[in-house]
């Protein structure tokens, strides 16, 4: 069966698609580096780079999706505007680019929709024929009549083996001529924490930028530098790393009575308690977020093992960092030898991992409409 992808990122979505036989084989991307990684990932599939808004860009689109008989829509239109990561503001525009995928699935009257957002979507208002209504409703009113929806729109990623928690909403749409019910496969038992996530994964040591402090920690073993091309040091200011060397798994910086974050004056740093925050060994990894290169973040730094006491007698624990690329790759459910482009730089390439969905939910998902097609 052929897809579309609309908003598609680099693909993150689509790595395992092909394994359950379904093909992308058009996209759509706004920003043209993403285009081109996409590209670099799934040459044989046709991207369309622009901005869909505009008439040319989405009538090619369609015009493409129909000349391939497109059957099935993927369709993860931008969060920033209801993301409590984001602006958070319910009548930014990017929250109504949704229209867009509505127009292209009432034009293209697929047998199968899979649409993909934050939680805060459902909460989310939008304005439609001079009316204000909620996202769900608005998608009801303009596809009811022709498409079945989920009863369930609220899963996590932590349930189909992904070790991160990542609450999504994921509207599936089957046209009313199929006879199909598609719901969310029952949540697998066994929850894939970091303990088990990392557990083959060496210690790493951060880079000091500042050269009178890039002698403090200890040197990183050859083992760990030749583990993998994407396990690589991450580089942060000693300020931030001596904050973390001090706090254990599962707690924040804020927390110490000492080693706080502080500003390059030695003013206490402000913030959420979810920042400068520790990921917990027995658990998934927190949401991962585009800003998962920053040690002030949400919920980004290594859970970190006891190390030694210091002069005063406190606990130091190892890796007080953000996570590598490579350990992004893991708790993303992205295969570790994923194609990254050599071209791509380190920013890109946790830009994109952090606001694309973790692609074995996508898969588990979606498996079930595959193997009903094969029957």
């Amino acid at each position: 069966m052929n897809a579309l992808s609309l908003f598609a990122n680099v693909g993150v979505a689509e790595t395992y698609l092909s394994e359950i036989e379904l093909d992308v084989v058009v996209a759509n991307e706004l920003e043209p580096d993403r285009a081109r990684f996409y590209s670099h990932l799934y040459p044989n599939c046709d991207m369309v780079c622009g901005d869909i808004t505009e008439t040319e860009v989405f009538e090619k689109i369609i015009t493409k999706a129909k000349k391939m008989n497109v059957e099935f829509v993927i369709a993860t239109p931008p969060c920033q505007g209801m993301s409590i990561a984001g602006h958070n503001s319910p009548y930014d525009e990017r929250n109504s680019l949704i229209k867009y995928a509505v127009d292209a699935i009432e034009r293209l009257k697929p047998k199968y929709v899979f649409m993909e957002n934050v939680p805060q979507q459902l909460d989310t208002p939008i304005h439609y024929q001079d009316e204000e209504m909620l996202i769900p409703q608005y998608l009801e009113k303009r596809l009811g009549n022709h498409y079945r929806f989920n009863k369930e729109k609220i899963t996590n990623t932590m349930y189909y083996g992904v070790p991160q928690m990542r609450r999504r909403c994921v509207t599936l749409l089957v046209r009313k001529d199929i006879d199909f019910v598609w719901e969310f496969p029952e949540p697998e038992k066994e929850i894939v924490t970091l303990d088990k996530a990392f557990e083959d994964i060496p210690d790493l040591w951060p880079e000091i930028k500042e050269k009178e402090y890039k002698d403090i920690l200890p040197k990183n073993t050859a083992e760990a530098l030749s583990f993998h091309k994407w396990h690589k040091p991450p580089k942060h200011v000693w300020r931030n790393v001596e904050c973390m060397l001090h706090t254990p798994a599962g707690n924040t910086a804020f927390d110490n009575p000492f080693y706080y974050p502080k500003k390059k004056n030695g003013d206490r740093v402000k913030g959420y308690d979810t920042t400068y925050h520790r990921l917990f060994w027995d658990k998934p990894a927190a949401t991962i977020t585009k800003w998962n290169g920053i040690i002030g973040s949400q919920n980004n730094v290594h859970p970190g093992r006891e190390w030694k006491k210091d002069k005063n007698g406190d606990m130091m624990y190892t890796n007080p960092r953000v996570l590598t690329i490579y350990e992004l790759l893991v708790v993303s459910s992205l295969p570790t030898d994923w194609n990254i482009p050599d071209w791509a730089n380190n920013q890109l390439i946790r830009f994109v991992i952090g606001e694309g969905v973790p692609p074995l939910m996508v898969k588990k998902i979606i498996e079930p409409v595959m193997a009903h097609e094969r029957s």
